[in-house]
């Protein structure tokens, strides 16, 4: 699995099935996944997939709050998390409780995601 990651902003692009991968708990992905809904209300500017270079959806993740909107590519070629998000998913969900995605990402990037 090759995460791509934006020194200059922090954000994570995950290519369609790392989100799984990077879970390691296919149950626990599938809620993950299912909870995702499209948002029409966003005032967001939308983001260019990086693959395809196409605008693509703004997403509501869950239902806590406050609303929690991710960028997912039209064609499925992968997600797009601004810095921190991924790691608020993560927590919102319980699905990192003894920190091993965290400590991951911190080694791949050299910083927390949520400073």
């Amino acid at each position: 699995m090759e995460i791509d990651h934006c020194t200059d902003c922090g954000g994570i692009w995950l290519d369609a099935g790392e989100l799984e991968l990077l879970l390691g708990q296919p149950e626990k992905a599938g809620q993950l996944l299912d909870s995702f809904k499209i948002d029409s209300a966003s005032t967001e500017k939308p983001r260019k997939c990086p693959i395809c270079y196409k605008k693509m959806r703004k997403i509501i993740v869950g239902t806590s709050t406050p609303v929690l909107l991710i960028d997912k590519c039209r064609r499925g070629d992968g997600l797009w998390f601004d810095k921190g998000e991924l790691q608020d998913i993560f927590d919102r969900a319980q699905l990192d409780e003894d920190n091993k995605i965290q400590k991951l990402l911190a080694d791949m990037f050299g910083h927390n995601q949520k400073d």
